[in-house]
């Protein structure tokens, strides 16, 4: 796959000397840096936004049908996943 500028990108001095000293420290060109710090963002950005989707999709479900957990079923159950022991989710209720 090429790659190919989108944009061109102005940095305040101190945050360029901040990048170039990462870049140097890790053996990197800035350009490096700067593409892993894009990558980073909009990875996280998608995930918030796909967070808000889903949110919005169990909030509507839930006004259509009353379907829920308490936060009490779900720390027990969420409790058991950690300490390692397997467990299915717990069953919604009305």
């Amino acid at each position: 796959m090429s790659s190919r500028s989108i944009a061109s990108l102005k940095l305040e001095p101190q945050l360029e000397a901040r990048v170039q000293r990462l870049a140097a420290a890790r053996q990197r060109p800035a350009d490096w840096i700067l593409h892993e710090a894009v990558e980073e963002y909009v990875h996280r950005a998608e995930q918030r936004e796909q967070f808000h989707k889903d949110a919005l999709t169990a909030w509507s479900e839930y006004q259509a049908n009353g379907r829920h957990l308490t936060s009490e079923e779900a720390d027990a159950w969420l409790a058991k996943l950690e300490s390692g022991e397997e467990a299915a989710a717990p069953e919604c209720h009305g």
